[in-house]
């Protein structure tokens, strides 16, 4: 999971809520493109077009608009943009597992669930060589990182998988022959986007 650090909202979406009227009130049942559309790319654009949760590299085609306080339990923040991230998983094959957004659907909790906009999330996950994703070992971080990976179901074979094609890739760089610093340096890469504004 990484950080999310929320932008300003489209102005098509301010000024599509701000047309409410006596007659009209903006819900996310009549919230419809252009407006969507717009807004949806620019939570693609702040997170670099990667998952909110599982960080894979996603596209409008390939993700939906979540909310990360289900609208059922909040409906005061259905169109808060603070409250909407672009998760993968917008349409899945037949026997593909659910995961992420679709497996969280209306679970949340605000002290088992960790967040991509708490801006230390990262802390509390740690990675392996064959893609598992693991609770930190920091006990106040541990029991909501492990209910998070659950919830979401961080761990099914796909991600592991698509998680360990990219530590294979940075240890077949002969990661153990560079120095400290080009270590430091192909990692922090990592945390840059790209000219497209994309992460790796």
């Amino acid at each position: 999971m990484k950080y999310i650090n929320k932008g300003e909202e489209p102005k098509s979406f301010t000024a599509w809520k701000q047309q409410a009227n006596d007659d009209w009130q903006p819900d996310w049942n009549n919230f419809r493109n252009p407006e969507k559309a717009s807004t949806h790319n620019s939570l693609l654009r702040e997170q670099g077009f990667i998952c909110c949760y599982c960080n894979r590299r996603i596209s409008k085609d390939n993700s939906h608009i979540e909310h990360l306080k289900p609208r059922t339990r909040y409906s005061h923040l259905e169109l808060d943009y603070t409250n909407l991230l672009a998760s993968c998983q917008r349409e899945r094959g037949r026997k593909e597992p659910l995961h992420c957004g679709a497996k969280k659907d209306e679970w949340y909790d605000e002290d088992l669930m960790v967040s991509p906009l708490d801006i230390n999330c990262t802390d509390c996950f740690q990675y392996t060589e064959d893609g598992q994703i693991l609770p930190t070992e920091v006990f106040e971080k541990k029991i909501a990182a492990e209910t998070t990976i659950e919830k979401l179901d961080l761990n099914i074979d796909k991600l592991k998988d698509m998680r360990c094609q990219v530590i294979e890739a940075i240890l077949d760089e002969d990661f153990d022959k560079l120095t400290k610093n080009e270590k430091k340096s192909l990692l922090d890469g990592f945390e840059q986007t790209d000219d497209n504004g994309q992460y790796e």
